[in-house]
């Protein structure tokens, strides 16, 4: 691999030349540099970033630790970061897996904004002693080196389970996603807070949050099914499986079953019947993550943040 050595042996300089030519500097005169560059682009000559991040320690690279990268819902996250980091000077990359949580450690990134439950507390807490600062979005945490902007999940569950209250239905489904997910404990304790607070009959299936486990999930509701029940989807994508599978039946949405979903993603819109859901700003959740974690990186005052979230009623409730 080609190195600045090679670069000042062939055009005849210093090595501190060379590295002045390269990095833009004032120190040498453009005929130098333009010679210089010429020299490196014939070596095909590639800059080592993960020296030159060590050197300056900064590489203008936020990651963003995702569990997964199916569904639409990180699509329209990472979007939303990607152009809110690229707004203010950075570049963003997508993380998952053990290994890639190194980069904080190594200054391979500058921060990091994390949406992985499988990212475990206690290596974040290490990495924010070590002085890595990060920004999450799917737990409570309380360093001076972490911050949180968080959904208001709780909120959002009560407002689907008062509006499920209010159809025909005697009994309710709440369908949650993985035990160890933030985001579905919260909504899960805010809508048994309403049932309970009501006295009405209620059980907790747990899927994964995909559209397989709410066809899964609705094929045990319907061999269960005796009279109108009301559902709760702890997410669109359940809510979609579940659809999928009561129109090949003669459980009929909005009539037999009620559902209210969670996210307001764009397909709710679409669906026959329409879907009732919680919903927030993506954009403005995918904007302040990225704009939190940057003030920290620069040393700014930076706040925990709640994004707020509200019911959109649909035909899924009944007509």
């Amino acid at each position: 691999m080609v190195g600045i050595k090679d670069i000042a042996k062939k055009a005849g300089v210093s090595i501190s030349t060379v590295s002045y030519a390269l990095n833009g500097s004032s120190k040498v005169t453009e005929d130098t540099r333009e010679k210089i560059l010429l020299i490196a682009k014939d070596l095909n000559y590639i800059p080592n970033m993960a020296g030159r991040n060590l050197r300056r320690n900064k590489s203008n690279i936020i990651g963003v630790y995702l569990s997964s990268y199916s569904g639409t819902f990180y699509g329209d996250l990472l979007d939303g970061i990607m152009k809110e980091s690229k707004k203010q000077g950075y570049e963003m990359v997508a993380c998952s897996g053990d290994r890639s949580r190194l980069f904080l450690p190594q200054r391979m990134i500058d921060g990091a904004i994390i949406i992985d439950p499988a990212f475990p507390d206690e290596k974040i807490i290490e990495y924010a002693d070590r002085g890595s600062k990060m920004v999450v979005l799917d737990r409570k945490l309380k360093h001076e080196n972490v911050r949180q902007v968080l959904l208001d999940n709780r909120h959002g569950g009560k407002l689907a389970i008062e509006a499920l209250i209010k159809t025909p239905a005697s009994f309710f489904y709440l369908v949650a996603g993985p035990t160890e997910t933030f985001d579905s404990n919260e909504r899960l304790e805010g809508a048994e807070e309403v049932l309970v607070q009501n006295k009405l009959n209620y059980q907790v299936l747990h899927g994964d949050f995909t559209e397989a486990s709410g066809r899964t999930l609705a094929e045990k509701i319907h061999q269960e099914w005796t009279k109108p029940v009301g559902i709760f989807s702890l997410n669109d994508e359940m809510a979609f499986g579940m659809y999928d599978y009561f129109q090949q039946t003669d459980i009929e949405i909005g009539k037999d079953v009620f559902i209210s979903g969670f996210d307001h993603s764009l397909i709710s819109q679409y669906t026959v019947p329409s879907l009732a859901t919680i919903s927030y700003s993506k954009e403005e959740w995918a904007f302040l993550s990225a704009k939190t974690l940057i003030k920290l990186l620069e040393n700014k005052p930076a706040t925990d943040k709640i994004i707020p979230t509200t019911f959109v009623s649909g035909d899924s409730l009944g007509s």
